[in-house]
């Protein structure tokens, strides 16, 4: 287990890096990059969402780098940022997603910083680092989608378009239950995966029901991915989650 981190960085203490990536050889390249600069150090990688959520759990790091392509709606950002705070995430903004809307989705969901997922690594560098020690900061290539006027054309019947995804109806909890749900995981198997009971869990899947006016299990996930709470991801299991042994 590791320590919570607080920032800012302080003396020799370095700082915890996770990435939130399905894709192994840019996990592989973040991770080689966090190893070999002074004062931070790489504490795992997760490709899921509900692998993200244990691992923040569980490794407690300072600095949490999440692609935007697994997290189009920022339900993940918004989630992370409410079970800890002090979290600093860096979203790293795919081309698909370099408009306005998405950035200030990702900042109101609670991200600290913003940078191209194609930018060089002296760039991600300094957004890991001045948004750790900052609590702001968004990439020279993004800032104009930031600074742009909060007043936005009307769509075709007239209303404003949407800054961000589908609002999350669910709490953290449900969240990972619904996504074990969607997995094909039964109550028993979901409760010892998250150290809960199987009461505790059937709660839990009645609430989901619940919030989103489900028959049963099948028609809430279909449901979830319809409305996006709920993305395909290509990594699913737990070997997804692999955080570092702790440092001593």
């Amino acid at each position: 287990m590791y320590a919570a981190g607080t920032p800012p960085t302080n003396g020799n203490r370095s700082v915890g890096v996770v990435a939130i990536d399905a894709v192994p050889i840019y996990r592989d390249g973040l991770s080689a990059l966090v190893t070999r600069t002074p004062g931070l150090h790489w504490a795992g990688h997760a490709a899921t969402h509900h692998a993200a959520m244990q691992l923040c759990e569980q490794a407690r790091p300072d600095v949490v780098l999440i692609d935007s392509g697994i997290d189009p709606n920022c339900h993940l950002t918004r989630l992370l940022h409410t079970g800890d705070a002090t979290l600093t995430i860096v979203v790293l903004v795919r081309d698909a997603a370099r408009n306005p809307a998405y950035l200030a989705g990702i900042l109101a969901a609670g991200a600290r910083a913003a940078v191209p997922r194609n930018a060089d690594s002296r760039r991600v560098i300094e957004a890991v680092r001045r948004a750790h020690l900052e609590r702001r900061y968004v990439d020279p290539a993004l800032a104009p989608l930031a600074t742009r006027p909060k007043r936005r054309p009307a769509t075709d019947d007239g209303q404003p378009p949407r800054v961000a995804g589908p609002a999350m109806p669910l709490s953290r909890r449900e969240y990972q239950v619904l996504q074990l749900v969607a997995e094909g995981l039964e109550n028993s198997a979901i409760a010892k995966m998250l150290f809960l009971s199987v009461e505790t869990v059937r709660t839990h899947v009645k609430s989901i029901l619940r919030k989103l006016s489900a028959r049963d299990r099948t028609h809430a996930v279909t449901t979830a991915f319809r409305h996006g709470l709920l993305i395909p991801e290509s990594c699913t299991d737990g070997a997804d989650l692999a955080p570092l042994p702790q440092r001593k």
